[in-house]
């Protein structure tokens, strides 16, 4: 089916699996552990040598068919999910790394990511180094004889600094790494890493393939072999799972993915270009405006800009936190991919945890603000934000 089909349509049909009684929505399974025939049986599945589903840790039909679907839409041949962002983050490193390691990551990725590479894994011997997305010569200049893995997040979050792909790909078969890309804010519906060469895809399936703010999940997709086995046994063992509740919630949530990112990069696009005429805003980050450092490099990996807007405003943080007080319909919270608009001050919230210095060489000054676009009105969300630009 991915290979015959249009991302809309694997939205919608792709991780399909009835059951006997041939329902047409897919059945939600929630069970801790399943029954076999015999012992025998019972015995080949633990061993991992038989075809049924064993335990809801690790194998689950309803998290199975999230799993189908989100690697049709990635053009993945496997997909393992996992029970937020991070924890998918987090068991890929598990997977790929050990003490001596050494990774090469994008100093503009989420600040739980930074806080990850930079002082959980530092525990157990892995060494980070973090390098501007957007300079693959900086890439090549950390690369060591001991680096395994390449990791970035692009567009990034907040500052939509765009990476290349396709260069750092090669740059990372050429040093004998692997790249892993998050695709949290393009989503497959917008951008498909692997087709440009990533290794792996890393998804916090809480934002947009939810859609609609309900659960937390997350996933890594990527080719079938020894990662991908690794992740599952990683999940046996140290059961960072998604829920089946959580994992239907998400597949249903994909059938709409490609039309709620096309509204939303949309609505994104026209409130970054009203933004960038305000004269109380000094600064737009938007993939989608011309005047995007990499913009051109980005409508080359991306259909559209996706649906966050950040921008600085004059006057710091005091000015910051009066427009974000001043809004009475758009939602003050740290999450994105909602089809609520949600605005949040990252110097104190999502990247906070960040050194000084950290948010600095991010961009991530007191001024920021980010917007993550949803489905109301433009007009609304002018409104809802003049108020506060006034």
């Amino acid at each position: 089916m991915a290979r015959r089909f249009e991302i809309s349509t694997l939205g919608v049909r792709a991780g399909t699996a009835r059951s006997q009684c041939h329902e047409h929505s897919e059945a939600l399974y929630l069970t801790s552990s399943f029954v076999f025939e015999d012992a025998a049986a019972a015995a080949a599945g633990f061993g991992g040598t038989g075809d049924e589903f064993v335990y809801s840790r690790y194998t689950n039909p309803t998290v199975t068919m999230m799993q189908d679907r989100l690697a049709a839409l990635e053009g993945a041949e496997a997909c393992v999910a996992t029970a937020s962002g991070m924890a998918a983050i987090f068991s890929l490193a598990m997977v790929l790394l050990k003490a001596g390691d050494h990774v090469v990551c994008s100093n503009a990725v989420f600040g739980a990511t930074v806080q990850l590479y930079a002082t959980l894994l530092a525990k157990f011997g892995v060494e980070t180094s973090f390098v501007p997305p957007s300079k693959p010569q900086e890439w090549r200049r950390a690369l060591r004889p001991t680096t395994k893995l390449l990791f970035l997040e692009t567009p990034s979050n907040p500052l939509g600094e765009v990476a290349d792909i396709a260069a750092l790909a090669t740059l990372a078969r050429q040093a004998g790494a692997v790249l892993a890309v998050d695709n949290v804010l393009c989503t497959p519906a917008l951008q498909r890493p692997i087709a440009l060469g990533a290794d792996f895809v890393v998804h916090s399936a809480t934002k947009h393939l939810d859609g609609q703010g309900r659960v937390l999940g997350g996933a890594v997709c990527g080719a079938k072999g020894p990662v991908m086995d690794g992740l599952v046994g990683f999940l046996r063992t140290a059961g960072p799972t998604i829920s089946p509740f959580n994992a239907w919630v998400i597949h249903r949530g994909m059938e709409t993915l490609e039309l709620r990112m096309l509204a939303q990069s949309e609505r994104a696009l026209e409130l970054a270009r009203w933004l960038e005429g305000h004269s109380k805003v000094a600064r737009v980050y938007y993939t989608g405006l011309p005047s995007h450092p990499q913009h051109e490099l980005a409508m080359r990996q991306q259909r559209a800009g996706g649906a966050v807007v950040s921008f600085d405003i004059k006057g710091g943080r005091e000015d910051a936190w009066k427009l974000i007080d001043s809004t009475e319909m758009i939602s003050i919270t740290g999450n994105l991919g909602d089809v609520r608009t949600t605005i949040t001050h990252p110097a104190t919230t999502t990247h906070g945890r960040l050194t000084p210095e950290a948010r600095a060489a991010a961009g991530i000054g007191d001024g920021l603000i980010r917007l993550a676009v949803g489905l109301e009105a433009i007009e609304d969300l002018k409104v809802d934000l003049e108020r506060g630009l006034a």
